[in-house]
């Protein structure tokens, strides 16, 4: 099966209440455990690849790794840049093969954020790609994103209508209180997301596929096992999955998932060379490595996207 763009996805995840997994990828094991998930759970698939993964994998490697993917999964598969800043780095990417492109023209005024995004979507639609945009800013680090909480904003619904007109985009990334990385929330500081905001996008956009970022719930477990093994990563939560859950059954057609993905990698490398001090071997410790992944996006099909059996 060829790469797809998430049109015919987001469509039937709209109409049917759940939501695409849009998971980051970095290397061969992350995509592995992705996509032996998805297989498993017969789920739609978005790998989702950010600059930062770009540099320092390699456009043309991580290509191969997906089409390697596509190969042995037989899933149908969209392959999407997260948050492209600049028109140079979406046009790059839709002529490297990528089916769909963000761009992240959140940090402009609304005028150069139309603008910027307009551009983008006419050099996409005429080669046959979708674009994503982006109204209101998330908070937190993740990759290039760096927004203080001051420089946060929640998306102003009485604007969505006005920019999907006039950039033409295929779907739209929105702030309802979900934050980049994996330092949420504080203990003690209850995570919420501003249903009410969705619920007006959804009435001002019917059915129009909305995206949720930086929505890894920050599994406790994963924490806790970094920590037990020398790190020190400090208390956090993340949303809570039921939240995620219920937004998956309004409009958000797309959630995307990072933090979680780089947790249950790197607490089962700790895990596993507090155990094993002697392996040296990268076999050794990536293979539970790539199994826990596989685990947690399992997990994360089923229980927050209900996309498995979709595909």
């Amino acid at each position: 099966m060829p790469l797809v763009t998430s049109t015919e996805m987001f469509k039937k995840a709209y109409e049917g209440g759940y939501a695409i997994g849009a998971f980051n990828v970095n290397n061969m094991e992350i995509i592995q455990g992705i996509t032996e998930a998805a297989k498993e759970e017969r789920a739609p698939l978005i790998l989702q690849v950010s600059a930062g993964a770009r540099k320092y994998a390699k456009h043309v490697y991580l290509m191969k790794l997906i089409e390697a993917a596509l190969e042995d999964t037989g899933l149908p598969i969209c392959v999407h840049l997260d948050h492209g800043d600049t028109f140079e780095i979406c046009k790059s990417c839709i002529d490297g093969g990528f089916t769909s492109v963000m761009i992240d023209g959140s940090h402009h005024t609304f005028e150069d954020n139309v603008a910027l995004t307009r551009q983008v979507v006419d050099y996409a639609h005429a080669r046959g790609v979708v674009v994503e945009g982006e109204l209101g800013r998330l908070a937190g680090i993740e990759d290039a994103v760096n927004v203080s909480a001051e420089d946060a904003s929640y998306t102003n619904p009485a604007e969505v209508e006005e920019f999907v007109q006039k950039t033409g985009v295929d779907s739209l990334a929105i702030a309802i209180g979900t934050s980049h990385g994996a330092y949420k929330f504080k203990p003690g500081q209850k995570p919420q997301l501003r249903f009410d905001i969705l619920e007006e996008v959804q009435r001002r956009l019917p059915g129009f596929p909305i995206v949720l970022h930086g929505a890894s719930s920050v599994i406790p477990e994963f924490v806790a096992m970094i920590n037990a093994h020398g790190g020190k990563m400090p208390d956090a939560i993340g949303i809570p999955e039921d939240m995620l859950r219920q937004a998956a059954k309004m409009a958000v057609c797309k959630i995307n998932i990072d933090s979680d993905l780089r947790l249950a990698m790197t607490a089962s490398i700790r895990r596993h060379f507090a155990e094993h001090p002697d392996h040296f071997d990268p076999r050794q410790y990536l293979t539970p490595a790539r199994a826990n992944i596989k685990e947690l996006v399992q997990r994360k099909l089923k229980n927050v996207l209900g996309c498995d059996g979709k595909a």
